[in-house]
């Protein structure tokens, strides 16, 4: 069964996984565009207010694609982690994510997924458990089909290669992508459970043992639990106060009233990108992108697909800015059905959740 609307209400922090997981689909083929006037001109349905949001197939060539100038060898065969798509690494103009259907999330997301199944398969988090998913996850052929296998994961199978367990295989990663599965761990745990922020900061530290992405994880940690928790009915849930009190290391009210005002006057179709792209970078940098992400969700609080969409516009790191945009919005906002509808992980997480 589908979830819909109504069948998530009951649970904050499930919702808010959904809207992660919404928000990656949405920004999936138009992930990593810098040049705007190119991704209205590739996808000018997404570019129109007028269409409802929905989900789009990747297009190639991807024209602001880096991957030409990628490069990653497998250690050996046991730990190769590209296997069939190595070959599409050090070409130019290939889409990212070129095998990714319509609706079906990135890498990183299809892994919060897996932890999310394992959360509550397990009904606790051990590290080890989630270490030997994810090993296999990654070296089992065909499991996935994205093109792109970002740095952190690149770096752990060399490590692990190398001899050292897997406790030890994360280095220092820098990238927002170390928040992705967040909205996995306060869904799969509850948003009570009286350990989430270290279990937080220890999981993301497997892969990201980088100080600023620990305390964004900390923070988005703490926003979703001020939000999604359903025991304190005298408890202040409105999204803006939350993350500006919950964040206010990274977004403070005179900032975000400023970068709102700066937004109110920008051009369309997507009037956020005189903050996005423009005071704050787009890219994957956890030290402007996290605050770039907490904006656009404190901007559209209210308006889960307005959020979705201004995300997807602004380009660079979109996907993984999801992770804040769509997971916040969405804990306190409605998804419209046609998006829940046609998640590709939507279905699974509703077994998960409901077995």
């Amino acid at each position: 069964m589908i979830p819909s609307a109504s069948h998530v209400e009951g649970d904050p922090s499930l919702t808010a996984l959904l809207g992660s997981l919404v928000a990656d689909a949405v920004a999936m083929p138009v992930h990593w565009y810098y040049d705007r006037a190119v991704l209205d001109r590739d996808y000018p349905v997404l570019a129109d207010p007028r269409v409802p949001l929905g989900y789009l197939p990747p297009h190639a060539p991807h024209p602001d694609s880096i991957l030409w100038r990628s490069q990653w060898t497998a250690p050996d065969a046991k730990h190769d982690i590209l296997r069939d798509q190595a070959r599409f690494w050090g070409v130019r103009g290939v889409h990212y994510h070129q095998f990714l259907a319509t609706g079906e999330n990135t890498l990183n997301f299809q892994l919060a997924v897996e932890l999310f199944a394992l959360l509550r398969h397990d009904r606790d988090y051990d590290p080890e458990r989630w270490l030997d998913r994810y090993v296999a996850f990654m070296l089992e052929p065909g499991r996935h089909h994205d093109t792109y296998v970002e740095e952190c994961h690149r770096h752990f199978f060399t490590n692990l290669a190398a001899g050292r367990k897997p406790i030890s295989c994360g280095v220092r990663d820098v990238h927002i992508g170390g928040l992705a599965h967040v909205p996995a761990l306060v869904a799969g745990l509850g948003p009570r459970h009286p350990d989430l922020r270290r279990i937080v900061r220890l999981h993301v530290s497997l892969t990201h043992k980088d100080d600023e992405v620990l305390a964004a994880a900390d923070a988005l940690a703490r926003i979703l639990i001020r939000v999604t928790r359903d025991d304190r009915p005298d408890a202040d849930r409105d999204l803006r106060a939350a993350i500006l009190d919950e964040a206010g290391d990274w977004v403070s009210a005179a900032k975000a009233a400023a970068w709102d005002a700066r937004a109110a006057a920008g051009p369309p179709p997507c009037p956020d990108r005189a903050v996005v792209g423009s005071v704050l970078s787009p890219a994957c940098y956890i030290e402007e992108a996290f605050p770039a992400a907490l904006f656009l969700a404190w901007r559209h609080a209210g308006d889960f697909a307005a959020g979705a969409r201004a995300n997807a516009l602004c380009g660079g790191d979109n996907c993984h800015r999801g992770a804040v945009v769509g997971s916040l919005l969405a804990a306190r906002s409605s998804i419209p059905h046609p998006l829940l509808a046609g998640l590709r992980e939507g279905a699974t997480i509703a077994k998960i959740a409901h077995p």
